[in-house]
C-alpha cells in the first residue's frame, strides 16, 4: 500500500478520547477501503463489514437493538466483545443500507470503548434518503486521489518528499522534479492504476484498460441514481464530454454540444458532483474573505482525477515527450493538476474553491484561483512561461488590501517585485506548478520574508 497522508490524520483521531464515528468520504477507486484495512492493523482487533454483500448487510437488520447487532457483528467475525481491547469497526459501501448512518449517533453514547468508521463512494446518495442526519455526533474526513507527495512516496523518493518540504527548494533540483512531477501527471493519482504502473517498469501501456474500466463503474454507478431515462442519458453524455471541457466556462445548457436544457444538465451534474466524479468551481467578485461564490455566473469544470482526464482525451502518447505541461491542450491539464493538487490538501469535506473574475461592458479580468490564507484571498495565476500577460492580477491587486500574489509555472522558484496597474507595489511568488501541493507552506515562507 501507498502510505497515504490522511493516515495520520486518521492516527489523531484514534489516540482522540472524545472522538466520534467518522464518515469517511470520496469516489469510488480512490482508496477508502484499503487505507482503513491498513489502518485497521493498529488496533488490537478489526472488524471488516461490506454491506455490499447480502451476509454483511444482514447484520444490520435490527438496528433498534444496538447491542443485540454488536454483538452479531463480533460473533459473526468469531471476535471478543470486550472493554479491554481496542477495536476498530469498518463499515464499508454504507450506501447500501442508509439506516447504518443514522444509528451512529448512539454508539458513543452506548459503546465508547468501539472506534467506529463508514464509508462508501456514493454516501451523498445514502444522505438523501435518511431522515435524521446525526449532526454533532459524528466526524467527517474526505479521501482523494494520490498527490504528488503521496505518489513520490510510492516511488520510494523519500529524499525528493524531505527536499520539497523544505521551503525555499533549491532551484537547482528543479528539472529532477519537473520530470517526476510529468509522470504523475500522465498516470494520474488513482492507487489501483498508480500502483500496478510503479509495479511494471512504469508502463503506462500495462495500465491502460484500467482506466477504462474506472471510467465504466463511475457511469454505471451514477446511472442507478438517475431518476428516469432521460437523465441516465444526459449523465452518460456528461461523462463522455466533460474531459474536453476542463478549465473552461461551461455553459449547462446544450452542455457538450448536447440539445439538453440548463435544468436538466443540472440535475446529473448534481448527481456526477454527489458521486464526487466532477465539480463545478464558481467565480467569485469579492477580493477578501470569505468566499461568495456567484452561482449566476459560469462555472469552470473540475475532473476528479487528471489520468482519467489524460485517457478521455488521448493524451497519453502526447505526455510522455512533453517538457511543459502548459503545451498540452492548450494548457488545461496543468490547471486541472494544479486545483487537483491544491484540493488534495484539504482533508475536510465542503472545501470551497474559487477563481475570480470582473466582469463590465467592454472589458472583463479572470484570476485563476483565489486562495484563502490567514485573513486575506491570495490571487494564484497558472501561466506558461515568465512572460505570461498578468493583467488580470494586475485588476486584481489594484482592487484587495494586501500585497502578495503568486504565479504558478514552468520555471525557477523566485519573488519579483511589481506593480498593477495603478501603480500599487506587490510582491510576486513564481512557484514551479510541481510545488502545488505546497502552497500554504510557500505562502508562510513567503510572508514570512516580506
Amino acid at each position: 500500500m501507498i502510505y497515504r497522508d490522511l493516515y495520520k490524520i486518521l492516527g489523531k483521531w484514534k489516540e482522540d478520547p472524545a472522538n466520534l464515528p467518522l464518515i469517511l468520504r470520496g469516489a469510488r477507486q480512490v482508496g477508502k477501503t484499503t487505507l482503513i484495512k491498513e489502518f485497521g492493523k493498529s488496533y488490537d482487533q478489526y472488524l471488516y463489514f461490506n454491506l455490499e454483500k447480502q451476509d454483511d448487510a444482514a447484520r444490520f437488520n435490527n438496528l433498534k437493538d444496538l447491542d443485540q447487532t454488536i454483538q452479531l457483528l463480533f460473533l459473526s467475525r468469531a471476535k471478543e466483545h470486550t472493554k479491554g481491547k481496542k477495536t476498530l469497526l469498518f463499515f464499508d459501501e454504507v450506501q447500501e443500507r442508509p439506516e447504518v448512518i443514522e444509528s451512529l449517533r448512539y454508539f458513543k453514547e452506548d459503546h465508547e470503548h468501539l472506534d467506529i468508521i463508514v464509508s462508501g463512494s456514493l454516501l451523498e446518495f445514502a444522505f438523501g434518503k435518511i431522515s435524521r442526519i446525526p449532526v454533532g455526533r459524528v466526524q467527517y474526513l474526505e479521501l482523494h486521489p494520490l498527490n504528488f507527495r503521496e505518489y513520490l512516496r510510492g516511488l520510494g523518493h523519500q529524499v525528493g518528499i524531505d527536499a520539497l518540504n523544505q521551503a525555499p527548494l533549491d532551484n537547482s533540483l528543479t528539472s529532477i522534479f519537473y520530470k517526476l512531477f510529468h509522470q504523475f501527471t500522465l498516470v494520474g493519482g488513482m492507487p489501483g492504476i498508480v500502483s500496478p504502473f510503479l509495479d511494471n517498469d512504469q508502463d503506462i501501456t500495462t495500465v491502460n484498460h484500467l482506466y477504462a474500466s474506472i471510467i465504466e463503474s463511475y457511469k454505471q454507478d451514477v446511472e442507478k441514481y438517475g431518476s428516469n431515462d432521460q437523465q441516465r442519458m444526459i449523465i452518460r453524455h456528461i461523462m463522455d464530454t466533460a474531459p474536453f471541457e476542463i478549465d473552461n466556462r461551461v455553459n449547462l445548457n446544450h452542455f457538450g454540444g448536447s440539445g439538453f436544457k440548463t435544468r436538466e444538465v443540472k440535475e446529473a451534474m448534481r448527481a456526477l458532483e454527489n458521486a464526487r466524479v466532477l465539480e463545478l468551481i464558481y467565480p467569485t467578485t469579492q477580493t477578501q474573505p470569505p468566499i461568495v461564490s456567484d452561482l449566476k455566473k459560469r462555472p469552470r469544470l473540475h475532473y476528479l482525477d487528471v489520468g482519467l482526464v489524460n485517457y478521455q482525451l488521448g493524451m497519453h502518447q502526447e505526455l510522455l515527450t512533453i517538457d511543459d505541461l502548459h503545451d498540452s491542450t492548450r494548457g488545461k491539464l496543468m490547471q486541472q493538476i494544479v486545483n487537483q493538487e491544491i484540493k488534495a490538501q484539504h482533508s475536510l469535506p465542503g472545501h470551497k474553491r474559487a477563481f475570480w473574475v470582473r466582469e463590465s461592458r467592454g472589458a472583463s479580468a479572470e484570476v485563476d484561483i483565489v486562495f484563502p490564507y490567514q485573513n486575506m484571498l491570495i490571487p494564484v495565476e497558472v501561466k506558461s512561461g515568465a512572460n505570461g500577460t498578468l493583467r488580470s492580477l494586475h485588476e486584481y491587486m489594484d482592487r484587495c488590501d494586501h500585497q502578495y500574489a503568486i504565479r504558478i509555472y514552468k520555471g525557477k522558484l523566485s519573488i519579483d517585485d511589481m506593480k498593477s496597474r495603478t501603480g500599487k507595489p506587490y510582491k510576486l511568488l513564481n512557484l514551479p506548478y510541481f510545488l502545488s501541493g505546497w502552497l500554504r507552506e510557500y505562502l508562510d515562507w513567503f510572508t514570512d520574508i516580506h
